[in-house]
């Protein structure tokens, strides 16, 4: 084989194994679903400045105006705007920033109520396993959305009771995955060290046990924002969340689906960007749980 043969053998190796070597990388690493989050918590996390128009403030002369890629749009506003006259790419970027605020802070109390819960079940187990893991199963039973809907007509819709009812309801999700994994835990060699060298429970509980379940808490984390970010718009879409007033991507698909017909980008923009978060926490979450988990080895 002569040396232009060899070369062009090589080059066209090279070229047929580029599409498998990204396929590879993006296989290995979630580099999608990350670029989606920081692109939208940045967009939310500076939406002032970056946003436009006020999304509140609407002009009638501007109502109707399709995305900048079809027939009629503008420029001026890329998304598009609603039947209010009102920006659709600035609503988006502070519904953005409702969603994600009111998922963070649900999911980070139902993360510190679930992760003790489990935590203590799973060590001391007994009594205060059966008791605890019975309240969890209380807890899961009882009928979120109609509780929801009690509580809204009862105090009105606000952003603190959309809050307070996700973060009551989301401490149980991970409380028996994690009990499952302390349980595994508890039975180890370092663990009946330590209880032999007369360490306390608090310092066996902090210093060993919950190192240990990081990667477990990690991923439920990744896991329930998605659904905090789903069950926060189904209150709004509802009208049993935070005041309508406020631009959230709930109630902006609420106000759009009488216009699907005509100005369908009034509910889909907002539909597309909860499916997009929403997806990639899950994928990032599945990552996480496939890298750090040592039990699984489905990375290459």
């Amino acid at each position: 084989m002569t040396d232009i043969a060899k070369s062009n053998k090589s080059m066209a190796l090279r070229i047929i194994s580029l599409p498998s070597r990204i396929f590879y990388f993006t296989k290995r690493w979630p580099i999608i679903p990350a670029v989606i989050l920081i692109a939208i918590v940045f967009g939310a996390i500076f939406a002032p400045t970056l946003a436009p128009f006020d999304p509140r403030d609407g002009d009638l002369r501007a109502r109707n105006i399709p995305p900048v890629w079809l027939e009629g749009g503008t420029t001026e506003h890329l998304l598009g705007t609603d039947n209010l006259g009102r920006d659709m790419y600035s609503r988006l970027l502070y519904g953005a920033r409702i969603s994600l605020f009111v998922a963070s802070v649900a999911v980070a109390f139902g993360l510190i109520a679930g992760t003790l819960t489990g935590v203590v079940a799973g060590y001391f187990g007994g009594m205060v396993d059966e008791v605890l893991m019975r309240l969890v199963d209380l807890w899961s039973s009882l009928p979120f959305l109609l509780i929801a809907l009690i509580v809204a007509i009862s105090v009105g819709p606000s952003l603190g009771m959309v809050m307070a009812l996700l973060a009551v309801s989301s401490w149980s999700a991970g409380s028996r995955n994690i009990r499952g994994e302390v349980l595994s835990l508890r039975g180890r060699d370092y663990i009946q060290m330590a209880k032999v060298m007369n360490a306390s429970d608090l310092r066996i509980i902090v210093r060993h046990l919950l190192p240990n379940v990081l990667h477990v808490v990690i991923v439920i984390t990744t896991l329930r924002t998605g659904s905090m970010i789903i069950a926060e718009a189904g209150l709004s879409f509802l009208g049993v969340g935070v005041p309508a007033s406020v631009p959230t991507w709930g109630i902006m698909i609420a106000q759009g689906q009488k216009f699907l017909t005509t100005t369908w980008w009034m509910s889909i923009m907002p539909g597309v960007a909860i499916f997009l978060i929403v997806m990639s926490f899950n994928f990032l979450g599945d990552w996480i749980r496939d890298r750090f988990d040592p039990r699984l080895n489905q990375l290459d």
